[in-house]
């Protein structure tokens, strides 16, 4: 399946993408150098002023992770060093004046609570008081046994010393608990209503928990709290200054995204439940052009060549339109011209009538001149995992997600597949889609658990490269600087219906042969067909959606 692809483009508003394709197709994730770093800033979706403020020349302070390298040395613990965060020395904005109350994060709606392993917090009472004295030193200052009002009220007004210990004792009961989640929810919760406070003494806390090469849940937080650090620090392009992530060159970025292939179903599964609906809807078809929408590699499509070279009735006379941005030529080593070389060749072997079309632009600035649409032929139409990035009306004034699909309607087409993310980011508010984001993430580092043990010299670049920015886009970024913008299949098939179209069930020989896909990995990954869609999850969590469209 298209999944997880990353984009290394010129551009920085082109983040981190999930990879699409096995071997051949990976694309860059790492972040190149910004020029201009100048005014970090954070700002709302509607463009607004978020009122959060850190100068660039502080902002490394916060910064938990190291240099990244292709040959997997990194920190297991957050480097050290990362400057402690006090209120003297700050250079973020004062808290508001509103306390946390202790059931904030405990109340029957929440679902951010769920208890990590020792790995995380110590276990050992007198670690977790040293844990906590830090803590208090690092909010307080220098003398932690002084924490009577009457001892410290030469600090500040009384009701302020008395919010401020408040706040103390809601994150010193926090730690204590030893909830990496919690902990994260509450941290961007803090963030989300500017108590910087409370934010900054979690931030602190977190740095000592998280770890790259530890349990899922601590791997998954180390690049959330880099989100939070960047959004505090910066929009937009300057993310990519924040992780400091070398480029890796493009065959070890290729290697990583071949392990992650193999590593989950997700590719596959993508691959084959939009292979099985194209094939049902041209078997008798005999001119056939595909348009895929972000082609890449143009992996997906060696094995339905292959169906195509079986069919009692003979092959078609196949012709593929192959859509990618710029941006994907670094992973291929060359332009669209390499994947129509390379389908064509292999079409050629099993004599399949065959022609490749390139159209190396971005989707989002797809017409219908572009398509090269010829008469008489049967036309498919693959979204693999790219909608999403295609801007609607929340970002700007052209909503380019429900234009394409009106424009694909007016194709008449036998078909149109969609493979996205089951995912609520687009137009969630931030801690909303921080919860999204955590949930859905935790389930993928979860599954990639089952079958990358932790020792495996490559986990740490597979998960650097092809996840952590998309994680750090989705809670850093706003506007159009935000490019991973999810939505769930509800929404989908409400543009879907708008623009005209109508389901296309898949077929049932298509849901079994993916029901033994699921076999081969883990019994924890769940497959469901419900209401003509196939919802692949981990555990109660689903990771990803497919359908089609006629």
């Amino acid at each position: 399946m298209e999944y997880f692809s990353m984009h290394t483009s010129q551009n920085p508003k082109i983040s981190n993408k999930f990879v699409h394709q096995p071997e051949q197709e990976q694309e860059s994730c790492c972040w190149p150098p910004v020029k201009n770093v100048g005014q970090y800033h954070s700002y709302s979706d509607d463009g607004s002023d978020g009122g959060v403020h850190l100068p660039a020349k502080n902002f490394e302070q916060y910064c938990t992770l190291e240099s990244s390298t292709v040959t997997g040395s990194y920190p297991v613990q957050s480097s050290s060093s990362v400057a402690s965060i006090t209120p003297n020395s700050s250079p973020v904005s004062q808290p508001i004046s509103q306390p946390y109350p202790s059931d904030v994060l405990h109340s029957p709606d929440n679902t951010c609570g769920s208890p990590v392993s020792g790995s995380c917090v110590t276990d050992n009472e007198h670690d977790l008081g040293h844990m906590i004295r830090q803590l208090e030193t690092a909010m307080l200052g220098p003398d932690p046994d002084n924490l009577e009002i009457h001892n410290i009220a030469s600090t500040g007004e009384p009701d302020q010393i008395s919010l401020e210990a408040e706040k103390l004792q809601y994150m010193v009961e926090l730690i204590s608990r030893g909830d990496l989640k919690e902990l994260l929810c509450a941290c961007a919760k803090a963030i989300e209503n500017n108590d910087m406070f409370i934010a900054e003494g979690l931030m602190t806390q977190l740095r000592q928990m998280v770890s790259v090469s530890g349990e899922p849940i601590q791997r998954l937080a180390a690049y959330m709290s880099e989100g939070l650090i960047a959004r505090l620090a910066s929009s937009g392009s300057s993310i990519y200054k924040a992780l400091r992530c070398k480029e890796p060159a493009s065959a070890e970025l290729l290697s990583y995204m071949h392990i992650l292939f193999e590593a989950c179903p997700y590719f596959k599964f993508g691959y084959m439940s939009a292979n099985g609906a194209i094939a049902e809807a041209m078997k008798h078809e005999s001119r056939v052009h595909i348009i895929d929408f972000q082609i890449t590699q143009g992996a997906q499509w060696v094995t339905l060549i292959q169906a195509f070279a079986t069919r009692p009735v003979g092959p078609p006379m196949l012709r593929i339109t192959g859509i990618d941005d710029s941006t994907s030529a670094y992973a291929r080593g060359g332009g669209l011209e390499i994947v129509g070389q390379r389908l064509s060749k292999f079409a050629e072997s099993c004599k399949v009538p065959f022609e490749f079309h390139p159209v190396a632009i971005s989707g989002d600035k797809v017409a219908v001149e572009n398509l090269g649409i010829q008469p008489g032929e049967a036309i498919a139409v693959n979204f693999p995992l790219v909608l999403h990035h295609m801007p609607d009306e929340s970002v700007g004034i052209e909503n380019h997600r429900d234009r394409l699909l009106r424009l694909v309607k007016g194709l008449s087409p036998k078909v149109v597949t969609l493979l996205e993310q089951e995912e609520n980011t687009n137009t969630a508010p931030f801690f909303s889609r921080f919860v999204e984001a955590m949930n859905h993430y935790l389930a993928i580092f979860e599954s990639i658990d089952v079958t990358l043990p932790r020792d495996h010299k490559e986990r740490i670049n597979v998960e650097q490269h092809c996840l952590a920015g998309e994680i750090v886009n989705i809670i850093a970024c706003e506007g159009p600087e935000r490019v991973e913008r999810h939505e769930p299949l509800g929404k989908w098939k409400a543009r879907f219906r708008m623009a005209g179209f109508t389901p296309y069930p898949l077929s049932s020989y298509v849901n079994s042969t993916l029901k033994a896909l699921l076999q081969k990995y883990s019994d924890k990954y769940t497959l469901e067909e419900r209401d003509g869609a196939l919802y692949l999850g981990w555990k109660n969590q689903v990771v990803v959606t497919s359908c089609a469209w006629r």
